[in-house]
């Protein structure tokens, strides 16, 4: 089967430390892995950008097509993404600018490549323009070594905590400036938050819900192999991975309208949910860090033959 343009650019890409020749050579190209809404396969698309600060611009330009590009799609629905750039590969939170920030970035892109501004005449489509930002909340600084099982523990529930943290910073940003802008002569548009918070809350809920399937699936059940005596510990933590999701699935639905979502409503269900997981967090570590805390990590591998 022959390979496709995508993928011998591809190829060529990761041969090269980012090096391409033909019609991208000496241009600014990185490789761009999103998660397929439906699929949930991985796919790997070559894209222009263009530096803005510490971020990176792409635009969802599909040519001047009249309909987005199926990667942009995907980065709606899983925003987490990676990012390969030069001989550089790490993941990133794809954030598209609103409103006036879209306009001004937008701006940027065309003054650096004009291309998309052709692009953009040629199609009634406002062409999106995605951030790629540090994928971790701020602040945060992984540890410096993981021995054991109980430290890569405590290294997923410490960015766990520290997500939600910058969620909660980010909503109360949205309704302090959307509080600014009532009353007459204010403003009347509202600042490019809704997408910023809804891809924050998206990434922590999918990286929470990955985390709990992964316990209930494989760490749960192995360490109840060793202490069955366990069993009513890890019978609650289960309830408690249901209870999280239920106020995950209401917080999400609560994120369709973060523009004109009850301010009081919706800090009440971030609330519960903050309460409910730091709550659940403490009590695993309580119960499983000691049995863990022996447990080398990464596990070792199977033993060589002679």
């Amino acid at each position: 089967m022959p390979t496709s343009f995508n993928q011998s650019v591809i190829d060529e890409f990761r041969a090269n430390a980012g090096k391409v020749g033909g019609p991208f050579e000496g241009g600014d190209l990185l490789l761009l892995t999103t998660t397929g809404a439906r699929s949930g396969a991985s796919r790997t698309t070559p894209l222009g950008y263009v530096r803005h600060g510490d971020t990176l611009l792409v635009v969802a330009s599909n040519l001047g097509a009249p309909r987005h590009p199926g990667w942009y799609h995907n980065l709606l629905a899983r925003p987490v993404v990676r990012v390969e750039v030069g001989d550089r590969s790490f993941e990133a939170l794809a954030v598209p600018a609103e409103g006036d920030r879209r306009d001004e970035l937008f701006a940027h892109v065309v003054r650096a490549a004009p291309g998309y501004g052709d692009y953009q005449a040629g199609t009634e489509r406002l062409l999106p323009v995605v951030v790629l930002e540090r994928a971790e909340p701020d602040g945060w600084e992984a540890p410096r070594e993981i021995r054991t099982l109980a430290d890569k523990l405590m290294e997923v529930h410490t960015w766990l905590r520290s997500q939600l943290r910058q969620v909660r910073a980010e909503v109360e940003a949205h309704f302090a400036a959307r509080a600014a802008r009532q009353g007459p002569g204010a403003p009347p548009v509202l600042p490019g938050l809704g997408l910023q918070i809804r891809q924050r809350c998206l990434a922590f809920c999918q990286a929470l819900e990955f985390h709990h399937a992964s316990e209930d699936g494989h760490l749960f059940p192995g360490i109840a192999r060793h202490h069955p005596h366990l069993a009513d510990v890890f019978g609650r933590l289960g309830d408690e991975h249901r209870t999280v999701a239920r106020i995950q699935g209401e917080l999400a639905a609560l994120l369709a309208g973060i523009t004109i979502a009850d301010p009081q409503r919706f800090r009440a269900e971030l609330e519960a949910m903050s309460a409910e997981l730091n709550a659940h967090l403490d009590h695993e570590e309580e119960a499983l860090i000691p049995l863990l805390a022996d447990v080398p990590w990464p596990p070792a591998g199977p033993p060589t033959a002679p």
